[in-house]
């Protein structure tokens, strides 16, 4: 329970170190979310995404652009989605074996094709259909995608790089 808090923790300060990108900004949000599907495994790393997703629904500014219900109405709202499915994605894949760094790789560039597809998906539905701005598909795929995915690559590089060195200190503890 104690893990599963914190990584919520980590993935809200994620929120807030941040690079200005147009449209959807980059932050370390990815990070920690990934490492929560790996280091916690599927169920409790989804668990801990779902619940920082909760507590920004509640009205807690912990998103990169605050916090509320009405948040579900902001475009960049998909990729909040997609961290939790990323997360439980990730956690199986990186745990359908020994978790090498074969497996964590798989399963954090899986969790990253998640995270960008409900992301872009949502991101031009909410455009098209609640702010009756259409984003055309080579500007969603250059803001969306281009400008942002090289960043969250070296992410899945450094998220397998730290969960190698921390995951056999967590479990010679016992904690998980």
């Amino acid at each position: 329970m104690v893990l599963t808090a914190m990584f919520t923790a980590l993935i809200t300060a994620g929120a807030y170190i941040r690079i200005p990108v147009p449209v959807c900004p980059f932050t370390l949000q990815f990070l920690f979310t990934t490492l929560a599907g790996i280091i916690l495994g599927k169920n409790k790393g989804a668990a801990a995404t779902a619940l920082y997703v909760i507590l920004g629904l509640a009205g807690l500014p912990v998103f990169t652009g605050g916090g509320g219900i009405g948040y579900v109405l902001q475009p960049t709202f998909g990729y909040l989605i997609g961290f939790i499915a990323g997360s439980y994605i990730t956690g199986c894949i990186a745990h359908s074996g020994k978790p090498d760094t074969k497996h964590i790789l798989i399963g954090c560039f899986t969790g990253l094709a998640v995270v960008y597809a409900l992301g872009m998906l949502y991101y031009y539905m909410i455009s098209a259909v609640y702010l009756r701005d259409p984003i055309g598909i080579g500007a969603l795929f250059l803001y969306c995608f281009v400008l942002a995915v090289p960043g969250d690559i070296a992410l899945c590089l450094l998220s397998t790089t730290l969960a190698k060195r921390l995951m056999p200190v967590i479990y010679a503890k016992g904690t998980i």
